[in-house]
């Protein structure tokens, strides 16, 4: 008779567990970015962060989370997640891509958030950019965006 309010109890808690979070699988990184296009083309959301960000922190727990955004992203947009300041090599466009600023800045930049930022702009996260198949930058957003104002962002510009 016992196990009857330990299963309610289970069922219940399983409701608000984190394994609900995963439908965050919908971010891509630039090789699967390449990939994908090459199969199947559609519009891409680039999203560049920092760890020292808060806004950037602030929407990856109450913006993309929220499943409108996660559903809009994941349906109609490659939707790219990449940390501005990674230090590794990537392999993009036929081309390497470095952080040739890791020795010589505080907040060094990756070389593809300096790339898509534009070399004249100067970087300030969240960067958020809008973009069709082919590159070509439709928006272009460097501030905090909630929810309901990202997802009029991205439906209005399918």
């Amino acid at each position: 008779m016992r196990a009857i309010p330990i299963i309610f109890i289970l069922i219940f808690l399983s409701r608000y567990s984190p394994a609900q979070e995963k439908s965050m699988d919908f971010w891509l990184d630039f090789e699967q970015l390449e990939d994908s296009l090459r199969v199947n083309p559609k519009p891409i959301f680039l999203y560049f962060h920092t760890d020292w960000c808060t806004y950037c922190r602030k929407m990856e727990v109450e913006v993309f989370t929220k499943a409108f955004i996660v559903s809009e992203l994941s349906q109609n947009y490659y939707a790219v997640k990449f940390n501005a300041e990674y230090p590794d090599n990537i392999a993009f466009d036929g081309k390497v891509f470095s952080n040739n600023q890791l020795k010589i800045s505080r907040t060094p930049l990756h070389d593809l958030a300096i790339l898509f930022n534009g070399q004249n702009n100067p970087f300030a996260p969240p960067l958020m950019l809008l973009m069709d198949e082919n590159f070509l930058v439709k928006k272009r957003v460097n501030s905090y965006l909630d929810s309901k104002t990202l997802r009029s962002i991205l439906v209005s510009d399918l």
